[in-house]
């Protein structure tokens, strides 16, 4: 009775969550194309479906991966094994992004605007050798107590210097492959082993030193993919389009096969990290799983919860999302355009499921009290913004470089300037924000607009709104928790 008691509760919080995109659809279906929303019962079942999954992602979370990403951070620092936690740290990095979905569609974009010039399967691996590699430099952090905002300061000044020299039609995509590296499943788990470990260690704080580990997996991609856009485009030679047979036409498949088939691509994608764990927990540590059932149970959970979520989506919001951005596309107004992504941008980041997580898990350990909503809040805001200034920059035809270049020298300031352990938190939630609600909708717009608007390249222009996704969160957590600084009376008249 108490985990169905937990579900509703959590249910019902999803469907408060998603009150903000049904409000973006009905404003503009009524008030700016003057319709109805084709089908609104089929909507309306979407987001049942879409409340449903959340719901179970959440408690699966907390039956699962949670504890066992702690439990695992604890274990090998308990048992004297840390030296384990290195090529722990490469493989869950490795395994959690070589399979990830978005990332996976993003490449294939990217091979595919480029005539073959860019190898999708290369473009993965080295994503995937980034993440895992800066995984063993951020555990080495929390081991050693080395300060977050410094990591991230010269960090991500070798990747702005880095920018000038790349080719400019690899930067969009350099950004935006940082931003899709980690997804629903694998941000909580890496943020749980980053907390259990700061937990486990005497001196250090489960806030300060506990976050920061998918900043890092965000931050150093974008190093990696520039230097390979580099050597592609000086080095390689130009794709060549080759021509494909029509697809045969294939069966209609029954709805039952169809939907297993699908869970069955979401366990291929969650495989490989639940591979690794149990290897590193049965064979490394030669240690049985605490409560095997209930963690088995959790991740059950999960898997059904992420692919409830992803099936309501599909079934509702996606495909309206997308007809909404090519009605706005084709009406050629610019101010409805930057409307649609503000609105658009905060509603999908409200109602991410990986965000709720992380919210929760950093007021729980938080030193000082920080509300888990008004976190959602600040980071939803912040890329409403980054989304709009990254619509703005296409219709304009500004320079990714210059764009990039002054969003995150931004960024360094103010890390420069803010509390000093809220650094890696604030760069998490950037890296959180761009999972499976928005990473479609965004492309899907900035995709469609580099191809609408006159001289307008997709490979350069096309990509990018994913990155401005997850700079302009950082910069409105830091904002805010430099102004709570500066001024000691408002937080004690928010308290």
């Amino acid at each position: 009775m108490e985990h169905l008691g937990h579900f509703a509760r959590e249910f019902l919080k999803a469907l408060r969550n998603l009150l903000p995109i049904v409000a973006v659809v009905v404003l503009f279906q009524l008030l700016v194309f003057r319709r109805m929303p084709e089908d609104p019962l089929q909507l309306a079942a979407g987001l049942l479906i879409v409340g449903v999954g959340i719901a179970l992602f959440l408690q699966g979370l907390d039956l699962s991966v949670f504890p066992v990403g702690k439990n695992l951070a604890n274990q090998f620092t308990r048992r004297g094994k840390l030296g384990l936690l290195l090529p722990f740290g490469f493989a869950i990095g490795f395994a959690a992004s070589i399979a990830e979905p978005a990332l996976i569609a993003v490449a294939e974009q990217a091979e595919l605007v480029s005539d073959g010039r860019i190898n999708g399967l290369v473009l993965r691996m080295v994503v995937a050798l980034s993440v895992g590699s800066i995984l063993i430099l951020g555990i080495l952090r929390v081991l050693r107590g080395w300060p977050i905002h410094r990591i991230l300061i010269v960090g991500y000044s070798i990747v702005l210097a880095v920018t000038f020299l790349a080719p400019e039609e690899i930067v969009g995509l350099a950004y935006d492959s940082g931003g899709v590296t980690t997804n629903v499943v694998t941000v909580p788990l890496i943020a749980a082993i980053g907390i259990g470990l700061a937990n486990s260690i005497r001196g250090r704080s489960p806030f300060s030193d506990g976050f920061g580990l998918v900043a890092l997996c965000v931050m150093v991609p974008m190093l990696g993919v520039q230097l390979y856009g580099w050597w592609v485009y000086t080095f390689g030679t130009a794709g060549q389009e080759t021509a494909t047979a029509p697809a045969p036409e294939t069966a209609a498949v029954p709805w039952p096969v169809e939907h297993l088939l699908g869970l069955g691509e979401m366990v291929r994608d969650v495989l490989p990290l639940v591979l690794v764990v149990l290897f590193f927990q049965y064979v490394a540590l030669r240690r049985r799983l605490s409560h095997p059932l209930r963690v088995a149970t959790g991740f059950l959970m999960v898997l059904v919860g992420l692919y409830a979520f992803v099936v309501g989506l599909k079934l509702g919001l996606f495909p309206l999302g997308t007809q909404m951005a090519e009605q706005l596309i084709a009406r050629d107004s610019r101010v409805m355009i930057l409307l649609f992504a503000l609105l658009i941008g905060f509603a999908a980041t409200m109602a991410e499921p990986a965000l709720v997580a992380i919210a929760e898990q950093a007021s729980a350990v938080s030193p000082a009290p920080m509300n888990a909503t008004a976190i959602r809040l600040l980071v939803a805001g912040g890329v409403a913004a980054g989304i709009t200034v990254g619509v703005y920059r296409i219709l304009v035809g500004a320079p990714m470089h210059y764009v990039i270049f002054g969003s995150y020298a931004v960024v360094i300031v103010l890390v420069a300037l803010a509390p000093k352990g809220i650094a890696g938190l604030a760069f998490d939630l950037g890296g959180v924000t761009t999972s499976e609600v928005t990473v479609p909708l965004v492309t899907a717009l900035g995709i469609g607009l580099a191809t609408a608007v006159d001289g307008r390249n997709p490979l350069i222009d096309g990509f990018g709104l994913i990155a401005f996704a997850s700079i302009f969160p950082i910069i409105s957590v830091l904002v805010y928790t430099l102004i709570l600084e500066r001024f000691p009376r408002l937080r004690k008249d928010r308290a």
